[in-house]
């Protein structure tokens, strides 16, 4: 399984390790800090032999390999611009077997264009405990960080172009979004 932008713990190695002992995961990810924390996650629970740790892009792996899976979650809102998105999607697609799934989770919707999205989610961290001043500096961090898509359906014409399917999305909490999209 190829697990794309899997720094800072790749929470999903080991969820997923956990269910499946026999699966064997290559972690990808360009930020040397963020993936340093992977291996110490790797290594303290017992999964760095399982797993290839790779630092540097999807694109940078070997072409000719094939993944049997492939998971991109809270990446492709953090990549600036269509050319960014379509060009990871396009490095995940090629190094897929045909009908392998991709899960891809993100955040979607431009998010000016949503305000009472925005509104739930300050509210959300209110409830939580932030303070209004906490709260401002996250609105402020989130739109300084990411890009998400502006819609579902932006998403589904990436996959498309990327070679996949027509994504089944199965979550959904405000701006995530979770779909399942399978390798043509």
């Amino acid at each position: 399984m190829l697990v794309a932008g899997a720094g800072g713990g790749a929470p999903e190695i080991v969820n997923i390790a956990a269910m499946e002992p026999y699966w064997r995961f290559t972690a990808v990810d360009p930020s040397e800090p963020m993936l340093d924390l992977t291996a110490e996650r790797l290594n303290a629970d017992g999964l760095a032999e399982r797993t290839e740790v790779v630092l540097g892009k999807v694109g940078d792996l070997a072409a000719g390999r094939r993944f049997d899976a492939a998971t991109l979650i809270g990446v492709l809102h953090h990549l600036p611009g269509d050319a960014a998105k379509n060009e990871i999607l396009a490095d995940l697609a090629a190094r897929m077997k045909p009908g392998a799934p991709l899960v891809l989770a993100c955040n979607h919707y431009v998010y000016e264009d949503q305000p009472l999205l925005l509104k739930a989610w300050s509210e959300r961290w209110r409830r939580q405990g932030a303070t209004p001043e906490q709260v401002a500096f996250r609105l402020g961090k989130i739109r300084e960080a990411a890009d998400p898509p502006a819609s579902e359906e932006v998403i589904a014409a990436f996959l498309d172009k990327a070679g996949f399917k027509p994504p089944l999305r199965f979550f959904s909490s405000l701006f995530w979004g979770a779909w399942i999209a399978r390798r043509c």
